[in-house]
C-alpha cells in the first residue's frame, strides 16, 4: 500500500536522485513520507521531466517536515494578508511556525483526512512540475531508470510513474481542496514545486490561483513567503 507521507518525504529537494538520501525505503511505507515532507513530489517530478527545480525549503521550515511546512508557509501568509501586511513583511516574521492546532490549516483538520490530502498535495505538485514539458517514450525509460538509481522501491516507482503519465486532471486538482485553507496549501505546493521561469509554468500557476479564487493580493502573500522560506 502506498504511504503517502514517506513519498512526499523522500522526494524533498535534500533526497533527489543521484544525491544523498533515498527517495523510499520499503513498499507500503510512503504514506508516511508524503505527509512529512510533499516538498518533495514536485522536485523530483520536475528534474524527471526536466523541467526546472523548485525551491528548497531552508532554515526552520524544512525542520517542520512537509506537510507541516506547507501549512505553515500557507498559514502565515494568510495571516499576513488578513492583518493588511505588505508581502514583503515576510522577512519580518522570524521562524516558521506550524499553524495553531485549532484552524483549518493544521494537517490534522483536514476532511478526508491527513494522508488524502498528502496526496493531494502530491498530485497538484506533479501537475505544476509538468505544465512546461510533456512525457514521450523516451522519456518514460529515462524517468524509470532515474527512479530505480534514486532507490525508489517498486511500487513507489510504479505509483509515481503512472500519476507523472496521467494527464492532468485540473478539475480534480480543484475539487481536491476541501476548504478555503486547503486552496491556499494547494497553491503553495504548486509554487514550491516549481520556479516559474516559463510562460507556461507562470500561465499554469495564475490558472491554479483563478480556479481556485485567491485574491491576487493573497497570491502576492504567498509568493513572498515562498521567498523568504526557501532559496
Amino acid at each position: 500500500m502506498i504511504d503517502p507521507k514517506k513519498l512526499l518525504d523522500g522526494l524533498l529537494g535534500t533526497q533527489m536522485p543521484g544525491g544523498e538520501g533515498t527517495v523510499g525505503d520499503k513498499a507500503g511505507r510512503l504514506s508516511q513520507l508524503a505527509k512529512d515532507n510533499p516538498i518533495a513530489t514536485g522536485a523530483i517530478a520536475a528534474v524527471l521531466l526536466g523541467t526546472g527545480a523548485g525551491r528548497k525549503l531552508t532554515g526552520n521550515a524544512i525542520k517542520l517536515g512537509g506537510l507541516a511546512a506547507v501549512a505553515g508557509l500557507a498559514y502565515k501568509a494568510y495571516q499576513n494578508y488578513q492583518s493588511g501586511k505588505a508581502p514583503d513583511a515576510a522577512r519580518e516574521d522570524g521562524d516558521l511556525l506550524p499553524p495553531p492546532s485549532d484552524t483549518t490549516f493544521h494537517p490534522a483538520q483536514a476532511p478526508q483526512g491527513e494522508d488524502e490530502f498528502a496526496l493531494d498535495l502530491v498530485r497538484a505538485m506533479i501537475a505544476a512540475a509538468r505544465a512546461d514539458g510533456h512525457i514521450d517514450a523516451a522519456e518514460r525509460e529515462r524517468i524509470s531508470g532515474r527512479l530505480k538509481q534514486s532507490g525508489m522501491d517498486a511500487e513507489a516507482e510504479a505509483w509515481l510513474v503512472e500519476e507523472l503519465e496521467k494527464p492532468v486532471d485540473l478539475d480534480a486538482i480543484i475539487d481536491s481542496a476541501k476548504t478555503d485553507a486547503q486552496k491556499i496549501e494547494l497553491y503553495t505546493a504548486s509554487r514550491l514545486a516549481i520556479e516559474p521561469n516559463s510562460r507556461a509554468e507562470r500561465g499554469y500557476l495564475d490558472m491554479l490561483a483563478g480556479r481556485l479564487r485567491l485574491p491576487d493580493p493573497l497570491v502576492d502573500h504567498i509568493e513572498a513567503t515562498v521567498a523568504e522560506a526557501s532559496a
